[in-house]
């Protein structure tokens, strides 16, 4: 299914840019430009031709030569650039789903083990907080605190451990708040379960009846939450690449709307569209490792064949 996905997000991405307001021409070159200049630059990158033509050659290009087309702004292939880019993405929504797997993890089963107590109702005022507010504004309001009037910490770049805090508490806040009643909700629904009673009855200790039991067979809604949110993530850095100054393919793609750059938008778009699909992959994966009654379902029983003869029949 990930073949028709992705014919389905190029074709939307290209069918939107095709259709934008705008002339590409007149934006990359200026209002200096003459009639000659703009016409030969429609020429050069094909936008002269109807849309079905322009739409063909795209997909022949993507699919015999992986290519995504060429910038109008540096002339370089936009594949080359979004790899160049796409690691410091990476780096940035790794952090982040980091950061909201240990605090949104940690703060469910703490809400969950002690339910309507005033851990509960503070965790879950955080978690609401937290998906309330906007990464925009979370990151900068932690500039301000942390940057500007405490200076612990830089307000911008990405160059060392010091610089990766805010950016990726900024944009892993949300998915911690997520996670964490994601993860209450699961773990609210386990722990009431027959199992978990007895366990409690053989005298096993809280914390492997918690951890072993309990989390184990509650991590099917808490890995497609993960999953989901890595994903979000690397679309959701985009503002906060920009608030931070970190060159990678959020703010490549924001400096490309900025100018009109259909070819570095539509590869940007489908990149992040493929890496989606891919952990999504990933995700289902996870579930035949995670929960043993779904791997079950893919492991072939052994059959043993009928005996031959009756002589077989009674020597077996």
């Amino acid at each position: 299914m990930m073949i028709p996905v992705l014919i389905g997000v190029s074709f939307a991405i290209f069918t939107l840019m095709y259709f934008a307001p705008g002339d590409p021409a007149d934006i990359i070159l200026g209002d200096m430009a003459t009639e000659a200049d703009k016409a030969m630059f429609r020429k050069e990158h094909g936008l002269d031709a109807p849309f079905v033509v322009q739409y063909f050659y795209y997909v022949k290009g993507i699919v015999t030569r992986a290519d995504l087309g060429t910038s109008y702004v540096t002339k370089q292939p936009v594949t080359t650039e979004i790899l160049q880019r796409f690691p410091a993405t990476c780096k940035l929504a790794s952090l982040s789903v980091i950061v909201a797997i240990i605090t949104g993890v940690s703060a469910g089963i703490v809400s969950a083990t002690r339910q309507y107590s005033l851990l509960d109702n503070i965790c879950r005022v955080v978690s609401m907080a937290g998906v309330s507010m906007p990464n925009f504004w979370m990151g900068m309001m932690l500039i301000i605190l942390f940057a500007v009037v405490l200076k612990w910490l830089p307000p911008s770049g990405f160059s060392t451990p010091r610089h990766w805090i805010l950016p990726a508490i900024t944009i892993g806040s949300s998915s911690a708040a997520t996670i964490m009643r994601m993860t209450r909700s699961s773990m609210l629904e386990v722990i009431r379960q027959d199992y978990i009673r007895t366990a409690r009855a053989r005298g096993e200790s809280e914390r492997v009846v918690i951890w072993n039991h309990a989390l184990k067979n509650a991590l099917i809604p808490i890995i497609t939450v993960v999953g989901l949110s890595f994903g979000r993530l690397l679309g959701g850095a985009v503002m906060t690449e920009s608030i931070f100054s970190i060159a990678g393919l959020g703010k490549l793609m924001v400096d490309a709307i900025k100018v009109k750059n259909i070819p570095m938008i539509q590869g940007g778009v489908l990149f992040i569209a493929f890496v989606m699909v891919l952990l999504n992959l990933l995700v289902d994966v996870l579930y035949a490792y995670a929960d043993p009654r779904i791997r079950s379902q893919y492991v072939r029983p052994k059959v043993r064949s009928a005996p031959e003869s009756k002589e077989a029949l009674n020597a077996e």
